[in-house]
């Protein structure tokens, strides 16, 4: 504490070893301050051997505060404010404190940045409550039996769907399913999109919004209550030629094994279409056209056929990872293999009453298939038979398979492979210009340019190094951050342009970083305008209006804790970082990592497994670094 030596009116000071000399009176000035309270004998005082008062505190902040009792005066571009701020409340020194919140102020707003594009309200808790064991007849919950013990449950999340034909990694996490609750019921866990339409997962209920030219964001759906946490969502706003014409919107919401779906008319009413049992824990659920499918991984496929009203479970080998082309889903398993089966030809091609599931390719070391991309060149549009695959293993290993007309008859053929990796591949992104992996140590990112000729990818010079960088994001253990499946990394963005990796460093903060995919160089930062913690995000492209020349824009959602959510506007970001040069930052710097963790209670946070993977081949349970990938084809 402190102890107060006198020369006159001469006080001495020891702050952090460190001698300062000044008056009584430039101590004094701001009643009810610490100093007030120290020379006045309220506060115990401890004195270091020459007598001065000692106080424990950073002398290089107690400097500018020092000279701010004896001049009145602040010069915040010489300091750090929110370090002073926080030294300044420490001390009491209240017109200081409020100097400060206006020079921090100067660059917050309640109004947002440039990039803020909207805000939606939390929404109105739905009174109406659904019963869980409401289970429509019979025939939604055909399949095979299967374990009714409650199993855990591995986290992944429904991804942006509007993404090329193709889809995006989620991260998997086993976990034990709590029973109750999962942190904050009015918190947003899940966002997911589709077209020009947002679905917003609660713990109890979903929530549909619709975006139009003229009237902005609009909600047009909300579920009935459930009794029951919300694990996945998945959105179904529009099919090109689809057969419903526009009775095609759908949403859906999973909990451990069961599914429900909602059919959202054109008026914005819903009705429910069903409840399906994957009679397994889902740990992933999206539409490819208007069949909605669910995934688990061990080995269990659901899928919903928007024609014939039918469900269909499916037994397979394990599952590790997958991604879909066009009605194509391809499976990336344990046992090495990519298998992959036409869901919209399904109903017309059984086989014992079975999908028809065929393999595509066995992994050379037959390592489990641990994260998987499809990438559909231009000719695959012509021909049908030109397809490009890149997948990551067990082992950390990455592959790209190609199948061309010439190989059409042998199917892929191996085409390049890189082993830079010292544990499981939890993503992996195949585009136009870039290959993009990531591992499970701490989200660890390497990056590969990509050489094509007329499309197709070439083997001179193939693929080259081009970075290497962590998106280091420690998740929450007991769930008040959000939900693992709400708060994927990514890369998001279409394959033909430039992607994105969105870093949230702690679960509890009102920031994310939005970096390039490519080399991880900061594209900016977003921070909450309501000072709330954001706890869940995703990247989503919404149709521009009709006029000649619109092109679609893309967008930031970030969910809060309070239910709010926030939309940023990123292709105005490109725009601005092509103007200027943002080679300087990456992720967070040090003091800006520092500061984050310093908000957070390190022992309620867990990073990803750091450990080199040996092959779990043939292994009957995945391990907690496995992922799962998350799609939707438009």
């Amino acid at each position: 504490m402190a102890n107060v030596t006198r020369t006159g009116e001469i006080i001495h000071l020891n702050v952090g070893g460190k001698r300062f000399s000044t008056s009584r009176q430039t101590l004094t000035w701001v009643p009810d301050s610490f100093f007030s309270s120290l020379l006045s004998g309220r506060i115990s005082t401890l004195k270091d051997e020459t007598g001065a008062i000692f106080i424990d505190r950073d002398p290089s902040l107690f400097a500018p505060i020092l000279n701010f009792l004896r001049t009145k005066e602040l010069h915040p571009r010489s300091v750090n404010v929110h370090l002073l701020m926080h030294e300044a409340e420490f001390y009491g020194i209240t017109p200081l404190v409020r100097k400060l919140q206006l020079c921090d102020e100067l660059d917050r707003s309640s109004c947002g940045s440039v990039l803020f594009n909207g805000y939606l309200p939390p929404p109105v808790y739905p009174a109406k409550k659904r019963n869980r064991h409401s289970v429509a007849g019979p025939q939604y919950m055909s399949g095979r039996p299967g374990p009714t013990e409650r199993a855990p449950v591995r986290r992944s999340n429904t991804m942006p769907p509007n993404l090329g034909n193709a889809g995006i990694l989620g991260k998997v996490l086993v976990e034990e399913r709590p029973s109750g609750p999962v942190g904050d019921p009015g918190m947003v866990r899940i966002v997911c999109g589709h077209h020009n339409w947002i679905a917003v997962a609660y713990a109890q209920f979903v929530v549909c919004y619709r975006v139009k030219e003229s009237t902005g964001w609009q909600q047009v759906f909300t579920s009935p209550r459930l009794d029951w946490v919300i694990d996945r969502v998945a959105l179904n706003a529009k099919v090109m030629g689809g057969s419903l014409g526009d009775n095609d919107k759908m949403v859906a919401v999973a909990s451990g094994t069961e599914i429900i779906l909602w059919a959202i008319c054109p008026d914005g009413n819903g009705s429910e279409i069903g409840v399906f049992s994957l009679n397994v824990p889902v740990e992933a659920l999206f539409f490819v056209g208007n069949q909605l499918i669910a995934t688990s991984h061990t080995g269990k496929v659901g899928v919903w056929n928007a024609v014939t009203k039918h469900w269909q479970n499916q037994d397979v080998v394990p599952i590790n990872s997958y991604d879909t082309a066009g009605s194509f889903l391809l499976l990336g398993c344990n046992n090495g293999s990519i298998y992959y089966i036409d869901v919209q030809k399904f109903p017309l091609r059984m086989k014992d009453n079975d999908l028809l599931v065929t393999e595509l390719y066995r992994d050379p070391s037959e390592d489990a298939i641990t994260a998987l991309s499809v990438y559909l060149t231009p000719k695959t549009s012509d021909s049908g038979n030109w397809i490009e695959i890149a997948y990551g293993t067990s082992s950390g290993t990455v592959r790209v398979i190609v199948q061309h007309p010439e190989t059409v008859g042998s199917g892929p053929q191996l085409f390049q492979t890189f082993s830079v990796h010292r544990s499981p591949v939890t993503k992996i992104m195949l585009s136009e210009k870039h290959l993009t992996s990531v591992c499970a140590d701490n989200n660890h990112v390497r990056t590969w340019t990509v050489t094509r000729f007329r499309g197709m990818i070439s083997t001179q010079p193939g693929s080259t190094p081009l970075n290497s960088f962590k998106i280091l994001s420690l998740e929450d253990i007991d769930g008040h951050g959000g939900c693992s499946a709400g708060t994927e990394i990514g890369p998001y963005g279409e394959r033909d342009d430039q992607q994105v990796f969105i870093q949230r460093v702690v679960p509890d903060t009102d920031k994310v970083y939005v970096r390039l995919s490519s080399n991880g160089k900061r594209l900016c930062e977003v921070r909450s305008v309501d000072g709330t913690s954001i706890t869940a995000f995703m990247v989503h492209e919404c149709e521009g209006s009709s006029r000649i020349g619109s092109r679609p824009r893309r967008y930031l959602f970030t969910g809060h804790g309070n239910g709010s959510i926030q939309m940023w506007d990123l292709t105005t970001a490109m725009e601005i970082a092509g103007k200027v040069d943002i080679k300087a930052l990456g992720g967070p710097t040090e003091e800006e990592l520092l500061e984050l963790l310093d908000q957070c209670d390190l022992a309620l946070t867990r990073t990803p497994d750091m450990s080199p993977a040996a092959s779990f081949t043939h292994s009957s349970t995945p391990r907690a670094s496995m992922c799962s990938l998350q799609s939707q084809s438009s």
